[in-house]
């Protein structure tokens, strides 16, 4: 993993994003050189021109690529046909953003023929990079092995990050047994070293420890771990390596002290001028771009209710410090949905969503209405996603840390929702407030703009992730 702003990427995606960077950046030149733009009066004249010129390219389409959702952390292209579609549409969007940026800027054009060669070089050079990332991903240079120190109950929460480890980037060689401890890992991944620890390590070429230990005051080898950490190897608590290998906090091994002493959680808690900045100027680009589909949405509405009941639904939502306030969405349900007064989770196949409704939440346009609400100042931009009142008095009592969620204000996107589905359980609640309490930790401006860009990919292509409640929502 690399760190930046705050943000784990994996190393993987790191050079895959350098790689294809350079592709991008040499394709301007390619471009030109074979249609004799340095000879000709064409668009480039000088070397300082060109380099210009690329970068410029390298940024836009790298942009989309971020946009189309191909640099995400938790998602792992195996599958060709969805590679190519996500880089058909990113090369279409990024072909769209020049058109616009060469009407509003004219200095920074580029000929159409260039630009056409460029784009075909860089979509070769990509689906060329992609596809040697996707035979190399399963090799020993993109992967790092990982020595467990315990196989009780805490190891076992690293099993399920084991059997995904394409998605996550590293091998579990297994697990070592702690006297006086009970092992809970099958017995075929435990290992009863004979040897020392550093010479185990040695020779299972460990490249990091993970210390997963369920009581450390009783037979931790300390001595052995230091001395591995002296010969060069990683030692990793168990919190921090699943915080850093999910994006997420386990919610399960978190204690008020390593909220009180840990690092984070201090920036977004403050006044943040500059966050409620970026949320204004923000919204309002996204307003005027998004001004078009709204109407479309509702003379969408209107029809298909025939000019009776309400274009918008307003409900009660609990934003920063639990102050209720007033939330604007588009309707996308039946004027009787909640009749009987009492508040329900909506689902996929719920009865009572309208066939217009099904669309605008699907393409999330239903939300766009809360932009409002982010320029009034009830929400902001990016944050966790605000609540019913009768969920959060309800969640609050049986979920640790759940309050700790409204010390922010709530977002229109977040980290919880672009990285798991829309939920509708308890189970779903605790899950996204693990990302929740990871945004609020690791909070930059660049986190902001990163899931700001991602949320543009779940636009594009609904919810990336697989789950059975994938398109649930609440009413």
């Amino acid at each position: 993993m690399v760190k930046f702003f705050r943000l784990y990427f994996p190393l993987a995606h790191v050079m895959l994003l350098i790689l294809e960077g350079l592709v991008f950046l040499s394709s301007v030149t390619i471009g030109s050189s074979l249609r004799g733009v340095f000879i000709h009066d064409g668009l480039i004249f000088d070397s300082h021109n060109i380099i210009w010129k690329s970068l410029f390219f390298m940024l836009v389409m790298v942009l989309s690529m971020v946009v189309m959702g191909m640099y995400r952390r938790n998602l792992h292209f195996h599958n060709m046909l969805d590679v190519l579609i996500r880089i058909v549409i990113g090369f279409a969007f990024g072909w769209v953003v020049f058109s616009l940026i060469f009407y509003l800027f004219p200095n920074l054009f580029i000929r159409r023929g260039v630009l056409a060669s460029a784009m075909f070089f860089s979509f070769a050079g990509i689906l060329l990079t992609r596809s040697l990332y996707i035979i190399l991903s399963n090799y020993r240079l993109l992967k790092k092995r990982v020595l467990v120190i315990g196989a009780g109950k805490n190891a076992s929460q690293l099993q399920g990050l084991g059997i995904k480890k394409a998605k996550y980037g590293f091998d579990i060689l297994g697990y070592v047994h702690i006297f006086g401890e009970h092992d809970v890992i099958p017995k075929e991944q435990i290992l009863a070293p004979e040897t020392s620890l550093v010479d185990l390590c040695q020779e299972l070429d460990v490249d990091e420890i993970v210390v997963a230990v369920d009581d450390r005051r009783k037979s931790f080898p300390v001595d052995e771990i230091l001395e591995c950490k002296m010969e060069g190897i990683d030692v990793t608590d168990l919190v921090m390596f699943f915080e850093r290998q999910t994006g997420k906090i386990k919610l399960d091994a978190l204690h008020p002290s390593s909220l009180i002493f840990t690092d984070g959680f201090n920036k977004i808690l403050a006044n943040n001028v500059t966050k409620r900045t970026f949320d204004i100027v923000a919204s309002l680009i996204i307003l005027l771009f998004s001004l078009p589909v709204m109407l479309l949405a509702v003379i969408s509405i209107l029809l298909e209710s025939k000019g009776k009941g309400n274009v918008f639904y307003i409900q009660d939502r609990v934003g920063k410090n639990g102050k209720v306030f007033k939330l604007i969405k588009f309707r996308t349900m039946d004027e009787d949905a909640e009749a009987d007064g009492l508040p329900r989770w909506s689902n996929k196949d719920d009865d009572r969503m309208t066939s217009n409704g099904m669309v605008l939440r699907y393409l999330r346009i239903d939300e766009t209405p809360q932009l409002i609400n982010v320029l009034m100042g009830d929400m902001s931009l990016i944050g966790p996603r605000p609540e019913r009142p009768e969920f959060v008095n309800q969640l609050s009592q049986i979920i640790p840390f759940y309050k700790m969620r409204h010390r922010v204000k709530p977002g229109l996107s977040g980290w919880a929702q672009i990285s798991y589905p829309y939920g509708s359980s308890e189970e779903d609640a605790i899950e996204k407030l693990q990302y929740d309490l990871y945004y609020m930790k690791n909070y930059s401006m660049m986190f902001d703009i990163f899931v700001l860009l991602q949320t543009a990919a779940a636009i594009f292509f609904g919810t990336s992730h697989s789950s059975k409640n994938s398109n649930q929502d609440k009413l």
